[in-house]
């Protein structure tokens, strides 16, 4: 049982890789050709990050395992709340409340009280595919109207995450073949294994995806949070969580279901889509009452996440 943990991890680690090389290539080949910057930050980059999760759900329904790419999502908006932003406060307090995020986090809310309410359909299909994408549509139109309106005093537009006005066009190629080449490869060697894991463990796929694989894919925004916290930075965490779980909930979810129906697993709807509400709503104080993220907090969040791990394994 050594080769399919060996084989996750570097399923893992080449979906990161490739996703990274992916948005590099995008976003610079969007730039050469004249798209602008502002709407490169919004669609490219956004999907871009997201790739891994996307292809992981996206295989996990082809080969019929989709309760790993439900429990990937659920897991990862969970994680995303609980581990990435309790274990950064553990090391340094995050300035949240100097972070205006009430409208993006009233979006996520309104996308998760809609993700529920169409999992209680028991099924995620095209349906619910057209419903999740269109709110998608409306929410990145919104967020481009104000990011136009914040601009407009500018004079020029931030560089994109990723854009080197210098990176040759070989170099550009060389990004885009490794992300599209990686991220399918990565993403069968994680799924293949993971589902290999679950069976010999006796556990559900549904398990699997909540957790090893929902942790996983959460790795780079852990990562990215510990050095921001570590540098007194962090205070761009909580925008960057808040959006992250809009876009697993529409996108990937609603990009995955026009692939193959995605069926809820009854356990969902009695407990880790309440759970993964319950964590969103922990974000109130933060949002609306200008709390900081202080190590108490970071304590109580990662103490969150460590029970909920508990209850899903045992």
């Amino acid at each position: 049982m050594v080769m399919p943990w060996i084989l996750s991890g570097l399923g893992l680690v080449i979906l990161l890789l490739a996703g990274d090389a992916l948005v590099k290539g995008a976003v610079n080949l969007s730039l050469r050709l004249g798209i602008p910057a502002l709407i490169v930050s919004l669609t490219i980059v956004a999907f871009g990050t997201s790739a891994p999760e996307l292809l992981i759900s996206v295989k996990a329904v082809v080969d019929g395992v989709p309760g790993l790419a439900l429990g990937n999502v659920v897991g990862s908006n969970t994680a995303n709340i609980l581990l990435v932003l309790g274990i950064p406060a553990l090391l340094a307090t995050m300035h949240t409340s100097e972070c205006d995020t009430r409208k993006t986090f009233a979006f996520m809310i309104a996308a998760s009280v809609l993700f529920i309410a169409l999992a209680f359909r028991g099924v995620f299909d095209w349906i619910a595919a057209v419903v999740l994408l269109g709110a998608l549509a409306l929410m990145l139109g919104d967020q481009l109207r104000d990011a136009r309106n914040h601009r407009r005093c500018e004079a020029s537009e931030e560089e994109p995450e990723g854009a080197d006005p210098d990176m040759p066009k070989w170099q550009i190629a060389v990004f885009l073949f490794l992300g599209l080449i990686g991220l399918p490869v990565g993403a069968s060697l994680l799924v293949d294994n993971a589902t290999v894991i679950a069976k010999a463990y006796g556990v559900s796929d549904t398990v699997i995806g909540l957790t090893l694989v929902a942790i996983g894919t959460s790795l780079p925004e852990l990562a990215t949070t510990v050095m921001a916290a570590l540098r007194r930075q962090a205070d761009v965490a909580l925008g960057n969580v808040i959006g992250s779980n809009m876009f697993n909930l529409l996108a990937i979810i609603g990009i995955a279901s026009l692939v193959g129906p995605i069926r809820v697993d009854p356990e969902f709807l009695r407990f880790d889509l309440w759970v993964m509400l319950a964590a969103s709503l922990l974000l109130i104080p933060f949002v609306y009452m200008h709390k900081d993220i202080t190590r108490v907090w970071g304590i109580v969040l990662s103490a969150l996440y460590a029970a909920y791990l508990i209850v899903v394994l045992i």
